[in-house]
């Protein structure tokens, strides 16, 4: 899909939960972090749904069914049924449904939400190669899912199974740390087979058609932490995204971003929803929101002025991509950054 090239950061004059209908919420890094939620998530989440927004939640990990997850939500605060969870393992069942015949039979390499999301499609998991199945799917299985797993895989796809994936993020994050994620798992089974995947998930287009279907939204605004996932899924859709900064990209990712990789609005979190959005201005002097100044320089970004930081990151933001243009922006934002606390 050709697209503009995005060089500021948009403005609304509205809240966000009035400009669209529907949110699609990531959740690790956006509503939750290690399984508590994050800081202003519940309450910003519930006006903006008595205010009338849709809410949906859009995760990559296929580990866990839509029920667990609903049920994860209402016990930290956000009453949520299955049919607002989208996961990629329901993308990827579509996928599959689309090109093996009804009651084929699925090796199934992860966990409870894989199975589950075969079945709603009419599938069979079956657990081993030598089932005879039509096709292999991967996805999260959890830290317990064992070598002899990706083994079966392997088996299957050497012998010209076709073969699906979830998604391929690498990483996935958990109470200790960051840990390895299904993208990881993948390459196991790419470098035994020397093939490749069809990948379901963000920011592929498999995900968004699946979200599209099962929330009906008609003017949806992508809500996300990563920029190579949440913002480029909405970028490939045609979507508008808002960027939170409670996950995992911060401001200079955010400075260098690619034009696939640059969020409609950028705001701390989910607050953001029930504001409108400052408009980033341009001038003879730079690029102006609130009270900052920023311009490009001949190695590094510049930024003048007083005010709220994020309206200081988005006046960056702004110098950084029209720099760039349609590539990454090499310029050095770490002293301006600094000056924001960023």
């Amino acid at each position: 899909m050709s697209q503009a090239v995005r060089t500021r950061p948009e403005g609304s004059g509205q809240p966000l939960s009035e400009a669209y209908d529907t949110a699609l919420l990531d959740l690790d890094g956006v509503v939750y972090a290690g399984g508590h939620a994050i800081a202003h998530a519940v309450d910003s989440l519930a006006v903006a749904r008595t205010g009338g927004m849709h809410l949906a939640y859009v995760t990559n990990n296929a580990l866990r069914t839509p029920d667990a997850v609903a049920e994860h939500l209402t016990e930290l605060g956000i009453p949520t049924g299955a049919d607002d969870v989208i996961t990629s393992a329901q993308a990827v069942a579509r996928l599959i449904s689309e090109q093996v015949p009804a009651g084929a039979r699925v090796l199934v390499i992860g966990g409870e939400g894989l199975r589950v999301a075969l079945r709603e499609r009419g599938l069979t998991p079956v657990e081993s190669a030598d089932d005879d199945p039509a096709a292999v799917v991967q996805g999260y299985g959890g830290p317990d899912l064992t070598w002899g797993r990706f083994a079966e895989a392997s088996y299957a796809v050497a012998r010209g199974v076709p073969w699906f994936a979830s998604n391929t993020d690498l990483t996935i994050p958990s109470g200790r740390g960051i840990a390895p994620g299904n993208g990881a798992a993948v390459e196991v089974v790419r470098i035994a087979t020397g093939r490749e995947p069809q990948v379901a998930g963000k920011p592929l287009p498999p995900m968004h058609k699946e979200t599209i279907i099962r929330t009906g939204a008609e003017r949806p605004l992508v809500v996300g932490d990563r920029l190579d996932t949440d913002i480029e899924g909405a970028f490939n859709g045609g979507v508008d995204s808002l960027l939170v900064l409670t996950g995992v990209t911060d401001g200079a990712q955010l400075l260098a971003a690619p034009p696939q990789h640059r969020p409609t609005y950028v705001d701390a979190d989910l607050r953001g929803l029930l504001t409108g959005q400052p408009e980033v201005t341009v001038g003879s002097d730079g690029f102006r929101c609130g009270g900052f100044t920023a311009t490009a320089g001949a190695d590094r970004l510049e930024l003048e002025g007083e005010g709220e930081p994020l309206d200081g990151l988005r006046a960056l933001c702004a110098a950084a991509w029209s720099a760039a243009g349609d590539g990454s922006c090499g310029l050095d934002g770490g002293k301006a950054l600094a000056r924001l606390g960023l």
